[in-house]
């Protein structure tokens, strides 16, 4: 089916397939956007999004897209483009890395993690700013590795840093044109991408010794990154660019020694107990 290609906004979502990426197309569909979803390699899954997006009253189309090759990111948009003619939102949310220390990092993590990571943001919003004639916005999703060093996310981390540089620059030279640019900074983030990380690497650190540690003890959801993003991206933030918001319950305020690890009298102060007064 040929998608509308009326007047609604339109936004281009990186990995909207599944995770954050897909909640995110449903938030957006649910309020009259259009939405170009890319997936790498499931299209089943990407075109389950789109009948949602469609059952939500919005339309768009569903696109390959392999980010660390700058080729597929250039056919995506002129696909956009010969398609909508204008693009109104560009969300990047796909992201992948090896998981080692530093010392075990080979040519190949790195350079596949430039492509994947860096190298993909800016090509993505270089284009999407070429076809955002009316103004827009820009949003790069990173995480707390960008503010926080811990086991096996140097790669992924230093990524995500370079991203929330990038989208201070981005904001100051495409701001003259009406576009906006911000990141979203997850913590913990209930995903398939977080149970990957915590389950799959050896000797990874138990994930509940974690989230005692958050101000808020528990994961975060997909729903309240997604919302984080869709704020940015609706005429509330309209004043709003460079900006990095985190959505992490906390986790990147703390410090140790931590509150989970104080014991009586201290920890009544917090936790509760006959000792709090």
């Amino acid at each position: 089916m040929a998608p509308d290609t009326t007047a609604r906004p339109l936004a281009l979502i990186t990995g909207a397939s599944r995770g954050i990426g897909k909640v995110l197309a449903l938030k957006l569909a649910n309020r009259g956007v259009d939405v170009v979803v890319t997936y790498k390699k499931n299209a089943e899954m990407a075109d389950e999004t789109l009948r949602e997006v469609r059952a939500a009253g919005a339309d768009g189309i569903a696109v390959q897209l392999d980010v660390e090759q700058p080729e597929s990111i250039d056919a995506v948009f002129a696909t956009v483009r010969e398609t909508y003619g204008k693009l109104d939102m560009f969300i990047a949310s796909a992201a992948a890395s090896a998981f080692k220390p530093v010392s075990q990092l080979k040519l190949h993590h790195l350079d596949r993690n430039y492509a994947t990571n860096i190298r993909s943001f800016v090509l993505g919003a270089q284009a999407a700013a070429e076809i955002m004639p009316d103004g827009g916005r820009i949003v790069a999703i990173t995480s707390y590795g960008s503010l926080r060093a811990f086991p096996t996310y140097a790669s992924l981390g230093a990524a995500k840093a370079a991203n929330e540089a990038y989208v201070k620059f981005m904001a100051t030279e495409f701001g003259p044109r009406g576009i906006t640019v911000n990141a979203v900074n997850g913590g913990l983030i209930d995903t398939d991408s977080l149970d990957y990380f915590y389950d799959s690497v050896p000797g990874m650190a138990p994930m509940q010794s974690v989230l005692e540690k958050i101000p808020l003890q528990r994961k975060g959801t997909a729903d309240e990154v997604a919302d984080a993003v869709d704020f940015l991206l609706s005429e509330k933030a309209g004043y709003i660019t460079g900006q990095t918001l985190s959505v992490d319950g906390g986790l990147t305020v703390v410090a140790p020694p931590f509150w989970a690890d104080t014991t009586s009298p201290l920890r009544e102060a917090v936790f509760g107990g006959s000792d709090a007064s």
